[in-house]
Formats: C-alpha cells, structure tokens, sequence
C-alpha cells in the first residue's frame, strides 16, 4: 500500500458528544462491517462501555474508501472522553496525522472540549472541528459555530455538520479527511531496522499481550524478534494484523500503517502505552514523549469472604495485563484481613476497576474511601509518602504536609452561577479567572486540592447546575496541606480501620457523622460503650451507646424489698467492672456497613 493512500486520525470530544455514533455510521457507509452484522456502538466491546454508553479502552478500525479514482485507507482511533483516561487519548494522538473535534450541537463547547484540543495542538496534528447531532429538534448550529469560530479561529466553511444518527454528512466528512489530513511519512525513510509507537494493549489468555501500534519506520513481519524500548522485554512477534475492526491477521505491517502484534507475553507491566517497539538486531532509539502514568487516587480493597483472597490477587493480575496503568499491592487489616491498595488514575478508573472485579470475576468486594497521596514532612526532617491514615504520623511528629492540587475549568449557565460558587467554597475551591463565554455561559479557572475533588464534587455538582455545568481537570503541582488525622476509639480503645485523614475545618463535621453512624451500627453490649472521635490528642466528637437491659430480679417473687436493692446494686457494679475490663468484639459485618456509603 502506497504512503500517500493511507489517513491516520482519531475522534476527540467531550463525553456523550456522539464519537461511537459517529463511528458506527463511517465504518457503515464504509462497508467495514457487513451490514447484517452492524451494531450500535459497535467499537465499544466492553459491557460496561454499551451499558454506561462511554469508551473505557479506545479502538482502532481499518477502513478502505474509493474516492477520485483511487482506494484510500482511513485508519480511526475512536478514544475515551472522560478525563480520567487523558494519558490514552494523548498516546493515541501522537499515533495519527489528524483529529475531528467533535462538538455537540445541542450542547455547545464542553469543559472536557478544551483539554483533547490543547492536547491535539501539543501533538501538532491537522484539526477538523464537526458539529454532531444537527439532526435534534434542539440543536442550536448558529450559536455553536460562532462558538467554534472563535474558539479555533477559522471562518464558517471550515465547520462541517453531521448526524450520527441519520448519517448525514458522514460521506463529505471522509471526502474531507482525506482532502486535509495528510499522508504519514517515515522519520528514518528507507530504514533496514522498524520503530512503532504502543498506543493501547489488550490480554488474551491464549496469545498473552497483543499491543496495538503505529509503524513509524521499516515494518514488522510475523517471526521478527522485537523488544520495548522502556521494560527491554524481548519477543518474537507470533502474529501481525490489522483491525477491521475484527483482528485480521496480515502477517506484516508496512511504515504509516495502523495494527497489532501477538507477542505471547504473559506478565504484567511489560507492555505500557507510549512505549516503542524496535527491532533486536538493529534497534532504533525510543520515539519521543514516553512517560510513566502515576497513580493519584488509592482505595483499598478486600474480599467479603477470606476465602476470595487469591481470586482476587488472580484477578487484579489479569486487570494489569491490560492496563498498566493501574497499581496494587497487598495490605493486611486486623479488622478485614488480607486484601489489595489500589491506585488508579481518577475516580472513574476506580470505580471502573472496582466493578469489573465484580462483573468479570464474580468478587464479592469492600471497597474504603479512595484516599490521595499526601507528602509528610517529619519534625525529624524525615519526608514520607503517606496514602492511608494508618501510615500518617501521631500529632506533634508533623512538621508539613503537602498534598496534590487540580486545575479545572467548570463551564455553567449564568443562572446556577451562585449555587456553582457556593460549592467551590465548600470544596475549598479557589476561583483564579471568570470569563464570559457568550450564551449565557461562564468558564471558570479553578484551583482546588484533590481530596475535594474526590468527596463526591462531580455529583454535587451536577445536583447544583441541575446538570448543565461541565468541567475537565489537570493534575497541577503539590500544595501545603491542611489536613489531620482522625482517630475512633470504642471503649477507650483506638480502632485503625476507622482512621480517617480529614481536612482541618471540616474535623467536627467528619467526627460527628462519624461517631453517630458507629452508634446506630454497633450492637449494645453487657455494658455502657463511650464511642469517640480523637483528633490532635483531644476528643471532639462522643456518643453514648446503653448497656443491653436485664430484669436481674425477675425470678424473684414476693419477700423483702432490700433483697431485689441488692441484686440491682449487685448489676450495677459488674457493669462497671466490665466496663473497665471489657474488650468489644467489631463484627466485620460492622466494618462492611461502615465502609459503604
């Protein structure tokens, strides 16, 4: 296949803005797929990816378009939205020549919109911006494409206008790409060696690691010995193909050309996306850009039976065949037993991760609080990396804390601006920049620490705009933390799985909530329990659970009052001798409830 006949892009957009619609009608109109076999959504394989209606693991599709004569390829790489999965959609960008900014017509320029372009103009490549869903009786076109206009600084003939759904303009949106993407050239042209980019990665338990990549230089033939330029893991290369979107097995893939290679490999963290595959015998340097994802989000997680241990140590090993970008090492809880910190790249990594545990292998699973990583600074001069209480120096042994920030842009309607800013004043959020971005919307730049991102703002802050604000985030640098732990004692005694770091202003809040959902949870016992909360050596927040109630003088009938007085008296002391002695047994039963929201 001729250089010039192939266009490599990729679709970018805001989530639910019509990227997997869009596709579905190009490999249509394409005849990728027989159209007996059509389907929706039809690059989203996963489960969950059909029911939530989101991409998780982006998709290539190899696409073949007759046009002035002559049979061009389109290779698409349909990637994720959500902004948890950015590292993969700038991977994937660094793979193609061009990208179609995909902007919903009805909903307008979104936060997560602002973030795939600044990457799309990091990576340097051809931008096409699309209008989707022109098709809704409530598309606003006019008010959209002034938006575009000013956004990307182009005139109105640039802006093309497609439908998903009923595929108009699909055929002129092709015609387009291949008209204004360019042809991928080699970097080493005539090369004797071959370099390819690893954009995404999958596991089958048969062929082991299949990594999905972009021939930069040279080629790679079915039986070549390759290696990764970052792990230096050497393989034979057992099969090569291309998707369609079905693996079709080519047995070679040539410079500019999109596909797969078999490698057989079974351990994790062998493959990473953004790594290189270069021949062994004449090895080329790494392609540019390649950097290590790093976790920001940590939860715990243990099985609800012990006996679920090792499935669950199988199955997080699996999980990491195909994204290495998850972490986990084993931890033990006096309380819940053995189990899993995992780290993850967002909230919806996690909760992701959490429930294809469940689904995929049927794991019952307690799942903490996600927690962030804080860097502590002893009064010793001693820094450690703390991301459990359990880990966090007593109070007094603190010199400084530092913790990771987020940058966000939140676009809202003008009249939900005050409910907006009364939650970033909740979430510690601290507004740098307000700019009007004409219909009635305003973009806000925002600084805010990470842990208050996590304490459910996402949602808060659909419930405040009643889902019309829209917001993106970066990771930025670490800034001094304000944060404490908390401690719960039952019956004087501290209670590690109930150790929280808490942010400073809100200790009375957290430790009042706390204590009183303990004191519904917890079973009554022989004696009067004190459940408290402890923070910086003092108690801040108590409750009082009774001791269970017996008639000591029940059997007794008639006779002498004084004998039923020396009973009672008799009672009240043993109480308070258990009360000092006592040790209270917490059920996991109790942990589960505490741990679930």
């Amino acid at each position: 296949m001729n250089l010039s006949h192939i266009r490599n892009f990729s679709i970018i957009a805001h989530i639910d803005h019509g990227k997997s619609t869009l596709a579905d009608r190009m490999i249509e109109l394409t005849k990728t797929i027989p159209e007996r076999k059509m389907k929706s959504q039809v690059l989203d394989k996963m489960e969950l990816e059909q029911e939530r209606g989101i991409t998780i693991k982006m998709q290539p599709v190899r696409m073949r378009y007759p046009y002035e004569g002559k049979d061009f390829i389109l290779n698409l790489i349909d990637t994720p939205g959500h902004i948890d999965f950015s590292y993969e959609v700038s991977r994937a960008l660094k793979a193609v020549e061009g990208s179609l900014l995909l902007i919903d017509a009805t909903q307008g320029i979104q936060a997560q919109t602002f973030t795939t372009l600044e990457m799309a103009k990091e990576a340097g490549i051809k931008i096409i911006p699309v209008l989707s869903k022109i098709d809704s009786p409530l598309a606003r076109v006019d008010e959209v494409k002034s938006e575009v206009i000013n956004l990307l600084d182009v005139d109105e003939d640039d802006i093309l206008l497609v439908s998903g759904k009923t595929g108009e303009g699909v055929e002129n949106l092709i015609q387009t790409i291949i008209k204004q993407i360019s042809a991928p050239k080699e970097i080493i042209e005539e090369s004797k060696s071959s370099r390819s980019l690893v954009f995404d990665f999958e596991y089958s338990d048969h062929k082991g690691v299949i990594v999905y990549v972009r021939v930069f230089d040279g080629e790679i033939k079915k039986g070549d010995q390759l290696f990764f330029r970052a792990s230096g893991r050497k393989f034979f290369a057992l099969e090569v193909g291309v998707f369609k979107p079905k693996a079709e097995e080519t047995g070679v893939l040539k410079a500019g050309e999109i596909g797969y290679v078999v490698t057989g490999i079974k351990e994790a963290r062998v493959a990473q996306v953004g790594d290189t595959l270069t021949l062994l015998k004449d090895p080329l340097e790494g392609l540019p850009g390649y950097q290590n994802p790093s976790p920001v989000v940590w939860a715990s997680v243990y099985p609800e039976s012990a006996d679920d241990f090792e499935l669950l140590k199988i199955s997080l090993g699996k999980l990491q065949l195909s994204d290495s970008s998850l972490s986990f090492e084993e931890e033990v809880s006096g309380s819940l037993g053995r189990g899993f910190r995992i780290g993850c790249l967002g909230m919806l990594h996690l909760e992701i991760i959490s429930e294809r545990l469940k689904r995929e292998f049927q794991l019952e699973l307690v799942v903490t609080s996600p927690s962030v990583t804080y860097q502590v600074m002893k009064k010793d001069g001693e820094i450690i990396t703390v991301y459990s209480a359990s880990q966090f120096p007593d109070h007094g042994d603190v010199a400084l804390i530092e913790e990771p920030w987020v940058e966000m842009k939140i676009i809202s309607p003008g009249e939900y601006l005050g409910n907006v800013m009364g939650l970033l004043y909740e979430h510690e959020g601290e507004t740098k920049e307000t700019t009007n971005f004409g219909d009635g919307r305003t973009q806000l730049l925002v600084q805010m620490p990470l842990r208050e991102l996590m304490r459910n703002f996402f949602d808060d802050l659909k419930s405040v705009s009643s889902g019309y604000a829209s917001v993106s985030y970066e990771i930025k640098e670490m800034h001094t933390a304000d944060v404490t732990r908390m401690d719960v004692l039952i019956a004087d005694e501290p209670v590690p799985a109930f150790s929280r770091i808490v942010a400073s202003r809100r200790k009375q809040e957290e430790a009042k909530t706390t204590v009183e959902k303990l004191a519904k949870i917890l079973p009554r016992q022989m004696f009067a329990l004190k459940i408290q909360a402890r923070v910086d050596g003092k108690i801040i927040a108590s409750e009082r659970l009774s001791a269970m109630k017996k008639d000591v003088t029940a059997k007794l009938y008639g006779g002498d009052i004084t004998r039923k007085m020396k009973l009672r008296e008799k009672q009240k002391k043993g109480k308070k001798k258990m009360a000092e002695l006592g040790k209270v047994h917490i059920s996991q039963d109790v942990f589960l409830k505490m741990m679930k929201k």
